[in-house]
Order: C-alpha cells, then sequence, then structure tokens
C-alpha cells in the first residue's frame, strides 16, 4: 500500500460515521468485517500490527472438528466444529482438504487402542461421514507405511480423517479481509487504539495511532466490536466495559524443519506430556509441534524448554538418519490459546485450564453498543461471523440481503486462469504440496489471480521467482504492492506468502529475486525495509 492509498483511508475513517468498528484484523475481526459489510453495513476495521499477526499466524493449519474434546465428553462442541469443518470443506475446496492423520500408541497409553479407534468411528460419525473411514491399524501396517516411525514400544494404532489448510492460515484470514475490501469496508493495518469512548450522543469515539506516520486520528462508530483476540480483555478495561468472561491463556509452538516424511500424512503420537503431538506436512517441510504451558504475559516468546521439549519428543519417536537439532529449525511459531474462562484466572488450577476447549462467546453489552469476542479458532471461524450478525440486529442495526461473504470464486474464472497460465508459458508442474501452479494461484487470489497473470502478460520477466526452487512469483510481489496493504518486507514474507516459514533466512537474504520483489513493493524504500527486516533477524545485510 503506498503512502497516497494509506491517506484515502485514513481520510475516510475519520471523516464518515460508521455503523460497525471493529478492533483487531485475526481472524474474529476478519469474519466480523466481512459478515457484516456484505449485509451492507458501513464497517471500519483497524489491526494494531499486521492483519493476522498475533495468534491467527501461529496455528498448526489445522481445520479439524476437535476429536481430542471426545475424551473429556464435549460432544455438542465436537458435533458443532465437525458441522464447520465440513462446510469450511464445502466452500473452500481448493484450500480446505482432507488430510490422514496416522497415529502411534505406545503401549501402556491411558486408553486401551480399540477404545481409540471407537473414538474415531465416533467422530467420523460426528462428522457426517464427509471424510474417508477410520482404519484401525497393526505393528506390521505402521511399518510398512510410515518405516520412520518407531514402534519398539508400539502396541498398533489407527489412522482416521481431518482437515488442513493448504497455505498458511494468515493467508486464509486476508481472504476474508479482501472480502470486506470489496464490499466497501475501510480497512487498515497498523492503526492501533489508544483510547474508546461512547459519547453522550451513544456514538463511540476511538482515538486511533497510525503505526507508520505517527499522527493520531478520530473514529466514530454506532457499534463497537471487540475482536482484539488474546487483548480483548486488555481493551475491554481502558473501554471500561465489563463483561462475564475473560480469557487465560495457553502458549503453543512449533518448530519448521526440512520435510521428515514424504507422505502427505499427519504423523500423530502423543507426546510424554500426554497432549497430541504432529507431524504436519508444509509445503518442502514439516511443521512439528506443539506445546501446551499456561502463560500470563503477551506476546508469548519460544524459551529453550520448548525447543527442547519438542526436539526430544520428535527424536524418540522417529528413525531419523540423524537427529533433528535447533540447527535444522528453519522457522518457529509461537502463540497463545484465548481460552474462555467465567470468573477470575486465579481460580482455575492447573488441571482445569488444561482441560478448557476453543470454545467461543460473544458477549453484547446493549446499552453501550458494544460487542466482545472471546475464543475462537479457525475452524470456527463462519459461526462466529453469523452470531456477530445476530448481535448487530440486537443492537439495533438491521443489516440489508445480505451477499456472499465467504467461499471460493466462480468456476469460469477458474477456468480461464488454468488457459491463461498456459498461454502466459509458466510452468505448470506440480509442487511438492502446492499443486499446480494454477491451483495454487487460485487459492491464494481468487478471481484477483486474473490480474496477477495480466501483469505477467504485460511484463513476462514478472514470471520469474521471488526465491529460486519455490512457486512464488515476482508478479504476486506487484500485486500485493497495489492491493494487499503490505506495509514492510515481514507482511510479505510471513503472512501474504509463507517464504520465511520454509525457506531459510540466510538463502532469503542471498535471492536476488527477493531483491526485486522489494523494489516492486516499496519503490525508493525498497532499501530501507530490507536492512530494517535482516537486521531484525540478525543478520548481516
Amino acid at each position: 500500500m503506498n503512502e497516497k492509498q494509506r491517506h484515502t483511508i485514513r481520510e475516510r475513517l475519520q471523516t464518515e460515521v460508521f455503523d460497525v468498528a471493529i478492533i483487531g484484523g485475526g481472524i474474529n475481526g476478519a469474519v466480523a468485517a466481512a459478515a457484516c459489510s456484505a449485509s451492507r453495513l458501513n464497517v471500519a476495521l483497524i489491526e494494531q500490527k499486521d492483519f493476522a499477526s498475533g495468534t491467527s499466524q501461529e496455528s498448526s493449519n489445522l481445520v479439524w472438528g476437535g476429536i481430542k474434546y471426545l475424551e473429556s465428553y464435549e460432544f455438542g462442541l465436537v458435533w458443532d466444529l465437525c458441522r464447520s469443518r465440513n462446510e469450511l470443506m464445502r466452500r473452500y475446496p481448493s484450500e480446505v482438504e482432507e488430510l490422514r492423520f496416522f497415529t502411534n500408541l505406545d503401549r501402556g497409553f491411558r486408553k486401551p487402542r480399540i477404545l481409540i479407534f471407537l473414538g474415531s468411528v465416533l467422530y467420523w460419525l460426528m462428522g457426517r461421514f464427509r471424510t474417508r473411514a477410520p482404519r484401525l491399524l497393526n505393528l506390521a501396517t505402521i511399518n510398512r507405511d510410515e518405516p520412520l516411525v518407531v514402534t519398539d514400544k508400539s502396541q498398533g494404532g489407527l489412522e482416521y480423517s481431518d482437515c488442513f489448510l493448504k497455505d498458511n492460515d494468515a493467508r486464509f484470514v486476508f481472504h476474508f479481509v479482501r472480502r470486506a475490501v470489496r464490499a466497501g469496508a475501510s480497512v487498515v493495518n497498523y492503526a492501533k487504539a489508544v483510547e474508546a469512548a461512547q459519547q453522550v450522543d451513544k456514538l463511540w469515539l476511538v482515538k486511533v495511532l497510525d503505526e507508520c506516520s505517527g499522527e493520531t486520528f478520530a473514529l466514530r462508530a454506532k457499534v463497537l466490536v471487540n475482536a482484539g483476540g488474546p487483548y480483548v480483555d486488555a481493551f475491554n478495561r481502558f473501554s471500561e466495559i465489563k463483561t462475564k468472561h475473560k480469557h487465560i491463556f495457553s502458549k503453543g509452538v512449533h518448530l519448521i524443519v526440512p520435510r521428515i516424511n514424504q507422505s502427505e500424512r499427519v504423523l500423530t503420537f502423543f507426546a510424554d506430556d500426554g497432549r497430541l503431538f504432529f507431524v504436519i506436512p508444509m509445503g518442502s517441510c514439516s511443521c512439528i509441534g506443539t506445546t501446551d504451558t499456561r502463560v500470563t504475559e503477551l506476546p508469548a516468546v519460544v524459551s529453550d524448554a520448548d525447543r527442547q521439549f519438542i526436539l526430544d519428543n520428535i527424536n524418540k519417536r522417529l528413525r531419523l538418519k540423524k537427529p533433528i537439532e535447533t540447527s535444522d529449525v528453519i522457522a518457529e511459531r509461537c502463540g497463545v490459546r484465548p481460552l474462555v474462562i467465567k470468573g477470575n484466572a486465579g481460580d482455575f488450577d492447573q488441571v482445569e485450564w488444561i482441560n478448557l476447549s476453543r470454545k467461543h462467546i460473544i458477549e453484547c453489552d446493549v446499552a453501550k453498543s458494544q460487542v466482545s469476542i472471546f475464543g475462537g479458532k479457525l475452524t470456527d471461524c463462519l459461526n462466529i461471523g453469523r452470531e456477530l450478525l445476530d448481535h448487530v440486529r440486537r443492537l439495533g442495526l438491521l443489516p440489508r440481503r445480505e451477499q456472499a461473504w465467504y467461499g471460493e470464486g466462480q468456476a469460469e474464472f477458474k477456468e480461464q486462469l488454468q488457459s491463461r497460465v498456459e498461454a502466459a508459458g509458466l510452468s505448470n508442474e506440480t509442487w511438492l504440496g502446492e499443486g499446480r501452479m494454477s491451483e495454487r494461484l487460485w487459492r491464494l487470489y481468487g478471481e484477483d489471480s486474473l490480474a496477477v497473470i495480466g501483469l505477467i502478460e504485460a511484463q513476462p520477466e514478472l514470471r520469474a521467482p521471488v526465491v529460486l526452487g519455490h512457486p512464488v512469483l515476482l508478479a504476486e510481489a506487484a500485486f500485493m504492492a497495489k492491493h494487499e496493504m503490505v506495509v514492510n518486507l515481514e507482511d510479505f514474507l510471513r503472512r501474504r506468502t509463507r517464504l520465511s516459514l520454509v525457506v531459510p533466512r540466510e538463502e532469503l537474504l542471498r535471492s536476488p529475486g527477493l531483491r526485486v520483489a522489494t523494489s516492486l513493493l516499496f519503490g525508493p524504500k525498497a532499501d530501507a525495509m530490507w536492512q530494517q527486516y535482516f537486521k531484525t533477524l540478525g543478520l548481516t545485510v
């Protein structure tokens, strides 16, 4: 986004009275903006950093129905999550795909293997049979199908299905931001709410600090939606909103390493602390984890103990030529799970908080025309959008006939894309974990992918990759410069693409294609942005 575009958005934010102002650009804020703007409400959304730069970019990329909640008998939650997962599969068939989970169970595990298998059958039933049936695995099958798995102490296992995002979670969130903008929402990142109060005329007045310019401006709205994720409680305190619910936080860490197993399966174990532990395919890499540690301060950070826990657990469960070490780690993901409680956090002991689920709660203060969204996860996002609209109606706003606010684009555009990719001379080979180039562009850009191809047709040199061996094209950087509100290089490498997750930082530094992409994104500021990014990583530029 150039300064002129940002100035235009700011002018609108400080001159109009909005129906709904949304604080927070993670998954909850993004679906809230998409749902409300599709109902012809005048919507503003501000995010203090980049969209999906908090919890929403630190997930395991899984879209699942919550099989682990069967153990705590939360059958209603699992039923609802499976329904949500199925709807995402149906509405995002290119992005949300079925994936097999290959589970090994050690002898002496807390539940018998047959009981775990019957639980997976129940899970399949609660998922309305939308996925492949589970199967029971004996030792011979595990050794044949996944020979990397250590089976010395195994009693066998099982295989079942769930879903995952083929691209990164932050990109999925941006789909909803893009929907909101298309429907007329005023959306800006790097804009922090520093004050918020309801005025005598019942309008909310939010003072906003533009982190890019250092200037402040005022935003006015009839309804205020607090979608700040882990920061919901802090925002409610300074805007003097009292709620019945609060958050406590659990830290989850994943490590990204070079690809471990070549099959498109998730290797599933139970870690030393009894939690599910995964090896998840991520293109040319594998994502391993996770941890579960209660934290009280934000943002959460990766500790040496976190790294050692993950490496110890993976090394003892796989037959590797050499153990995975910290030097093998390409990237780390560290986020907090905002867990919803009723009451005070100090009332919850160690056992209780570990068993808390990722359910969401939406609280509505009718007198103050304010809504707070607690908890939530990617799988549940459509429900959050729909429920928020119900609360907006309750607060007196009357949404007009709702347009589609989620789902992939129309099939005819996808057909046009396939033919134009071939005509543009682009390699349409299948990339590991990415699929064919036409499929990848469709997942990431939908109907906008035709504009990306148009840039290549006008400037053939833009068909070159940003980093050799990876499918991200220079044309994508050129498109993002005008349409995707990229403010710094991390936005591009971490959230609009996942290059910084799957390419070692030293390789990024040496990439001439990334230099060109940086120029396309930032023009005369390119060198400053380059220096800023790599110096933050501790690399000599």
